[in-house]
């Protein structure tokens, strides 16, 4: 049953009839251009095929209720939150995700309230971001109940990058994470067989294939099942030591610091911050070749690219794990063309770039690994870019 089946049985069995709807959008795996986004930099996500779903129906009350089905098949509820007292720490735990849209979406002039029944298969604390499909999709859910579709003529319909600003706020003002754009703008805008090529200063979007069929190849994703979370830990520290770090290079953001002025730009800066900012730069300068490898169709020829990326986080920027490391160590060892972490770090995936023929061995080297070291088994699975978010017919 897909994400929207699930979502509409279980809407049916908490409210007892048929949603006004249901939209879903998806997770995300970035294929190179990590923490780059929030120094305007350039990212390079495709959305998964694993969605969360939202079905939904108006309410005239002003209240908005929410339901989740969880893995093991149980509701959980939120209770019935009044849009009109919606603030930044009034509302805990998974719920204040929904929430901060409808805090949101309350300053744009949509105060009606509704009920929501969530459901899906985003691996949750993975690093791909099950949280940004989940705001996504309630926004478009919230949208829709006004009639406003995305795609739709008329001049009050909000464009999909207006939409990621609004979930951008939702989860840095109101959940309290300091995340970037590129989580929302790819669960939004990515598109079926192509990866998105973000300028995140400017907005502008390119659609880049990326037949991996064609080129005999795989996405492996590798799910360390270990913990991920953007509203605590390091995350926060790094985003203001590059903010630091730009204010005393007298840039806008490490947007603007070349790899051939990088040099003299670290010999401005106190030791702590220089690591930080040669990882931005670099990683900026990956993503584009990235992008040109690609449009020439020599999609096998970007590991170096991936396996770099992953050193410069690992080292520099310091958000790797041991799990991390042995799950990007062991499928090179076994073959994998490429690999590197995905996402916040401190715990969550590792993607693999690796060809249709070498697929079963480093997924079996990966799991030796792991039950060599004492971890607990990864979840492993292949992946493919795949549709962004919209209406879905059930």
């Amino acid at each position: 049953m897909s994400p929207a089946s699930e979502a509409v049985a279980a809407f049916r069995t908490v409210h007892g009839t048929a949603p006004a709807g249901v939209w879903s959008a998806p997770g995300r795996v970035n294929l190179i251009g990590e923490h780059t986004d929030y120094n305007d930099g350039f990212v390079l996500p495709f959305a998964l095929p694993h969605r969360l779903a939202a079905a939904a129906s108006p309410r005239e009350d002003g209240v908005l209720s929410v339901a989740t089905l969880g893995d093991d098949g149980q509701l959980q509820r939120s209770g019935e939150l009044k849009i009109a007292d919606l603030a930044p720490g009034t509302v805990d735990g998974w719920a204040a995700y929904p929430a901060g849209v409808a805090w949101v979406l309350r300053d744009q002039g949509f105060t009606a309230g509704a009920d929501l029944v969530i459901a899906g298969d985003v691996p949750s604390g993975a690093g791909l971001s099950s949280s940004h499909a989940l705001e996504c999709a309630v926004s478009l859910a919230l949208l829709g109940l006004a009639g406003l579709e995305l795609g739709a003529p008329g001049d009050r319909v909000p464009t999909r990058p207006q939409v990621a600003r609004w979930v951008q706020r939702s989860e840095n003002d109101f959940v309290g994470a300091p995340t970037g754009l590129l989580d929302q703008t790819a669960s939004l805008c990515c598109t079926e067989s192509h990866v998105l090529f973000l300028d995140v200063r400017s907005g502008e979007q390119e659609q880049v294939p990326f037949g991996l069929a064609e080129a005999g190849l795989q996405v492996l994703i590798i799910d360390t099942r270990t913990k991920h979370s953007h509203a605590e830990g390091g995350y926060g520290e790094r985003r203001r030591g590059t903010e630091r770090a730009a204010e005393l290079l007298g840039v806008k953001a490490l947007r603007d610091v070349t790899v051939e002025g990088l040099a003299a730009a670290l010999d401005r800066l106190p030791d702590e911050l220089v690591p930080l900012v040669r990882h931005v730069v670099t990683e900026n300068q990956r993503v584009l070749e990235t992008v040109e490898l690609l449009r020439a169709g020599k999609l096998a020829e970007i590991g170096p690219h991936l396996d770099a990326s992953h050193v410069s986080m690992r080292d520099d920027y310091r958000i790797s794990t041991a799990e991390l490391d042995l799950a990007v160590d062991s499928a090179r060892e076994a073959g994998a063309l490429g690999s590197r972490m995905t996402g916040g770090g401190f715990g969550g995936s590792a993607i693999a770039l690796v060809l249709d023929a070498d697929l079963g061995r480093v997924k079996a080297a990966v799991e030796a690994a792991y039950e060599k070291a004492g971890y607990r088994r990864p979840r492993m699975f292949t992946a493919v870019p795949s549709r962004g978010a919209g209406r879905d017919e059930v």
